[in-house]
């Protein structure tokens, strides 16, 4: 066998693992361009989730809280608490609870989407009065939210309060 035909020979498989390698590559990047465009689109629409349940909680309705925590939420309250869903509905309509009597906003969202399971962190940014005074808080929140039956609802959701400066 001369030099070329050996040349040949050894090429001939090299450039066909090299075209399936190539084609496996750009599926690959189309799968993943798709799951980033799902990821952020679910991304919105956690954060849209999220900012009409903050708008809705100081009217303190019973359907705000059910339609936003499943059944089987495990929740952390900033003090190490953890409630069930029973606890959180315990405190609706009633006009004394604090969250009654505060506003809520959401900020630097973060977003990691799996599917039908989603993370979501951000800043809550609660308004409220004490004692006649204008308060602030800070929490950073974590909630874990699952897709069932076209809804997103929190599964899991950790409040961790941010220390005043």
């Amino acid at each position: 066998m001369s030099v070329e035909q050996n040349v040949v020979r050894k090429t001939i498989p090299l450039c066909g693992i090299v075209l399936i390698l190539g084609s496996l590559y750009s599926g690959t990047v189309a799968q993943t361009a798709d799951a980033g465009k799902q990821r952020n689109s679910a991304g919105q629409e956690l954060i849209s989730v999220v900012q009409k349940f903050l708008a809705d909680v100081p009217q303190n309705q019973p359907a705000t809280f059910d339609k936003f925590f499943a059944d089987d939420i495990i929740y952390t309250r900033g003090t190490g608490q953890a409630v069930t869903k029973k606890d959180i509905m315990a405190d609706t309509g009633n006009s004394t609870a604090p969250r009654a009597n505060a506003t809520y906003d959401g900020e630097d969202f973060q977003v990691h989407g799996y599917g039908n399971l989603a993370i979501v962190n951000f800043r809550l940014v609660m308004h409220a009065t004490e004692d006649g005074k204008a308060i602030t808080r800070n929490f950073r929140n974590t909630g874990t939210f699952l897709k069932r039956n076209g809804h997103w609802q929190a599964i899991a959701w950790q409040a961790t309060p941010i220390a005043n400066k």
